[in-house]
């Protein structure tokens, strides 16, 4: 009896350290208040689920704050440089879009007279960075207008700090930068030079700030007075709050099969990529070889055989075509390059950076964060390390000299890769990436910090989207029941097999009998759709990830491969300990593996316009979103008619045909 007290006395204590019931953070004293703004939805991060959320939030008449770090809306299609839409036919094929992602595709064609005025191959719309963040500026306008809401936008501006008095965000303090009269324009320094004076309060020779007080525009007795949205590309707002989270790879489970970790990993995070765009020329051009380079020379290559060659990779993501309605090959490789054609880079074994140990992770653990004193009052510094933004920069740098004047290859060998030097490195405030330094104004993060949801019926440590949720991978492969546990390899069958696993329970047959589902799991809770491949571009080994010979991280691409057409459940997006928290984009609660499908454009508007609109909801019935699925799986009346209201604005939350009664989703390839 003393034992089993003992036992209940520590998980107590337990559940405290992992799942307190509240959490108090005060905010740090800042020098001073230039400017207060009330909101009913403050949306931090201006990438592609913030812009859904704000799009939303305008149509249904609300203030709408929206901060984002750089000056450009649109994350991926705008200040990452990622203007090349990943989609799937699944959804392509009939437009199974959100709304505001049709009138975003739209857009486009209206500007150019043609979706894809890059004739590129990756997609079927490729365009230029600044095209994005001028179509969502006026999509923005359009829905004040119609909607009568009032946006309140807030360019080259971070949070600094928030007041959390009990389960409630009650005001946050941003700064928002702009130059010194006399001093460079933005987007004259990369990134590493500029973002830990982006987080001072203090004015410097380079930036003069303006600290703004972000608080409700109204209060109510019951529900919460506004929403934080939590749209940012790394997961910010829960670095900087520390709710429970995870951050790179999960340890190896029966919902997690195929993770490349026994245990976990927080240092190994997909790789980042600073894009930059280049130009063919007629003559040929003078390249100066970077100080830096042969540090990252023993890095580049092609990759694979297939991949080695310079046409393929410069027509993979094009985004300016002199001839864009040329009839071309079905090989890319025979594609002709003309002078004028601009082409943005994006290549795994190139620009990406992926770094992967505890010495040169970008996204700090909260160890970390603890250790550098991000987690105390005023000390939020954005919760990345700079050095590492820095080597990034130079590697991409690097990289665009290997394209037109390097002769080696890491993973190919020698006499692969040939000089290209009829192309120059585009920069400046007027050129595709609208910088003086060429590179794109934020790298393109694949992954950030995940939250874990809030504990449900048959999530008892809190709410994930798991790898055997959305996966077309083989489990009867020899390699699952190699290396999983007897008794994780009959839970993993288990969970494939749903009620069919039911004979096996009661003795009549074995796991070996079990026809596992061939769709992604079901969620009563679903509140959008998505559907990407599992698309894995691995951290290294050894740090630094430039070192020569270094490899992949083992068994990290093992995971990755086809998914189902996914839904996006509303437990997803709701955190544990704060309840005016909403989290949209990448760091909603999927595992690793899941992440690498959960993460491209037009997820991130679907996630975004359900985390808006779910927001807007809970405002006008004064409940909070937990309550609306907090007594899953039995019916939620509130629940449903947040659905309803989604699907009757168009925003889908299911493909056609998809429920528990069709076990099969085979045609959907």
């Amino acid at each position: 009896m003393v034992k089993k007290s003992s036992q209940l006395i520590i998980s107590f204590i337990l559940s405290l350290i992992y799942f307190p019931p509240s959490l108090s953070l005060a905010v740090a004293n800042p020098p001073r208040i230039d400017k207060n703004v009330e909101c009913d939805l403050l949306i931090v991060g201006g990438g592609l689920a913030g812009s859904a959320a704000a799009y939303e939030g305008l149509l249904a008449g609300k203030n709408v704050c929206l901060t984002e770090i750089t000056d450009w809306v649109g994350g991926q299609i705008s200040a990452q440089g990622t203007s090349a839409l990943d989609e799937r036919p699944t959804q392509r094929s009939l437009l199974l879009y959100p709304r505001g992602y049709l009138e975003l595709r739209e857009g486009i064609q209206n500007k150019y007279g043609l979706l894809n005025p890059g004739a590129c191959w990756v997609s079927e719309a490729c365009f230029m960075p600044e095209a994005g963040d001028e179509i969502l500026s006026k999509m923005f306008k359009k829905a004040e207008r119609k909607g009568k809401g009032k946006l309140h936008w807030f360019p080259s501006t971070v949070i600094k700090d928030m007041t959390i008095i009990g389960n409630q965000i009650t005001e946050a303090i941003a700064i928002q930068h702009q130059p010194v009269p006399g001093t460079p324009p933005l987007n004259t320094e990369p990134l590493s030079q500029m973002i830990e004076d982006a987080y001072n309060y203090n004015n410097s020779q380079r930036f003069n700030k303006t600290i703004i007080r972000f608080t409700p525009k109204r209060k109510t007795d019951q529900g919460a007075d506004w929403y934080i949205i939590e749209a940012t590309e790394t997961g910010e707002i829960i670095g900087l709050t520390n709710i429970p989270h995870q951050l790179g790879i999960d340890p190896r489970s029966p919902q997690e099969p195929t993770s490349s970790s026994l245990t976990r990993d927080p240092y190994c995070t997909q790789g980042f990529t600073y894009t930059f765009a280049m130009e063919a020329t007629r003559t040929l051009q003078t390249h100066q070889k970077p100080l830096f380079y042969e540090q990252y020379a023993p890095y580049y290559s092609y990759e694979l055989p297939r991949l080695a060659n310079f046409n393929l990779v410069y027509t993979y993501r094009r985004i300016h075509s002199m001839k864009p309605r040329e009839k071309r090959s079905p090989n890319p490789r025979e594609w002709p390059i003309y002078p004028g054609d601009i082409s943005m880079q994006n290549w795994t074994w190139g620009n990406d950076y992926r770094p992967g140990t505890s010495e040169d992770n970008l996204i700090l653990t909260p160890g970390q964060l603890e250790a550098t004193g991000q987690l105390q009052p005023g000390g939020w510094k954005g919760g990345l390390r700079t050095e590492t933004l820095r080597k990034g920069e130079e590697n991409a740098l690097g990289f665009f000299y290997w394209l037109v004047a390097g002769t080696t290859d890491s993973q190919l060998g020698e006499g692969v890769k040939e000089k290209h030097p009829n192309y120059r490195y585009l920069s400046g405030l007027n050129s595709a990436m609208g910088t003086v330094h060429g590179l794109s104004k934020y790298p393109y993060m694949r992954e950030g910090r995940r939250i874990i949801g809030r504990p449900s019926y048959g999530y008892k440590n809190g709410f994930v989207v798991s790898e055997i949720d959305i996966s077309r991978n083989n489990f009867r492969q020899d390699w699952y029941a190699d290396n999983l546990t007897p008794e994780e390899y009959r839970l993993l069958w288990l969970n494939l097999g749903g009620l069919d696993s039911l004979p096996v329970l009661s003795g009549q047959e074995t796991i070996a009998d079990i026809q596992p589902r061939s769709r992604a799991t079901i969620y009563p809770d679903t509140v959008g759709i998505g559907h990407y491949a599992i698309d894995f571009h691995p951290c290294l080994t050894n740090s630094p990830p430039e070192l020569p010979g270094n490899t992949e991280r083992e068994g990290e691409r093992r995971g990755q491969g086809q998914a189902y057409p996914f839904q996006i459940p509303l437990r997803a997006l709701i955190p544990q300990q704060i309840d005016n928290l909403l989290v949209a984009g990448k760091s909603i609660a999927t595992s690793h593996i899941a992440a690498a499908a959960y993460r491209v454009h037009s997820f991130e508007w679907s996630v975004g316009a359900a985390a808006g609109t779910t927001a807007i909801f809970s405002l006008e019935k004064q409940v909070f979103p937990y309550e609306l699925v907090d007594n899953l799986p039995y019916r939620e009346p509130l629940l449903e008619e947040l659905q309803r209201l989604l699907e009757k604005n168009n925003n889908p939350i299911l493909f056609p045909g998809m429920s528990i009664f069709n076990q099969s989703w085979e045609d959907w390839k």
